[in-house]
């Protein structure tokens, strides 16, 4: 299992659901633990009603369907599937009227859902904001990759509610995507940096003169 998971930490997002169903064929007496650990790129489908897409993750599950946020549905349709109550329905089709419009501007496009449901445990609420985007041609620069982020809402805190709820998780979600875009900069983007900067010729090359002209 410690290699199994060590040579997905070595997978290219691209390749991890290929590899991951290559594990599971390999090592069945470990799916679960596998199925569990192992994070795939986030997967998208469309709601047929109302047109649009949605993302799918286990906080829109239920048995081998997925719930749109947008129509309140499961596809495959399941007649018993979990929902939310009125109330939080409300406030999830609020949050992602406002979210797809931090994503249009934040990410210039992309793909976002957000589900949210009842904590029963301390009676409040939980709520999962998802945002999947193809980097590829953004800007010109990449030519391929994408950004999948997860962001699941799930603590104790005494905030003001006056200007509403999706105010205060806006506040924390934007602060967490500063925090990972700078970690981006300091820890991937600065080590290339470094290594760019401190590359040197090999001696042969040094040694080269260039022709008299």
């Amino acid at each position: 299992m410690e290699a199994a998971m060590d040579l997905m930490r070595r997978m290219p997002p691209a390749s991890a659901e290929t590899a991951l169903n290559a594990l599971l064929s390999l090592l069945p007496d470990h799916s679960l633990d596998l199925l569990s650990q192992v994070d795939l790129p986030l997967q998208v489908c469309m709601d047929k009603e109302n047109l649009k897409e949605y993302i799918l993750c286990e906080y829109n599950r239920d048995a081998d369907s997925y719930r749109s946020p947008w129509s309140n549905k499961y596809d495959p349709p399941l007649e018993d599937g979990t929902v939310p109550s009125e109330e939080m329905r409300n406030l999830e089709i609020e949050a992602n009227e406002v979210f797809s419009d931090y994503r249009d501007q934040y990410y210039e496009g992309g793909i976002s859902s957000v589900y949210v449901w009842e904590d029963e445990d301390n009676g409040g609420f939980i709520a999962c904001f998802l945002i999947k985007k193809d980097g590829k041609g953004t800007r010109g620069y990449m030519q391929i990759g994408s950004w999948d982020a997860i962001h699941v809402i799930q603590m104790s805190m005494t905030l003001a509610v006056a200007d509403g709820h999706l105010v205060n998780m806006g506040k924390m979600i934007e602060e967490m995507e500063g925090k990972l875009r700078n970690s981006l900069d300091q820890v991937y983007f600065g080590k290339t940096r470094e290594m760019v900067c401190t590359l040197r010729p090999p001696p042969e090359v040094l040694n080269m003169r260039l022709p008299d002209s």
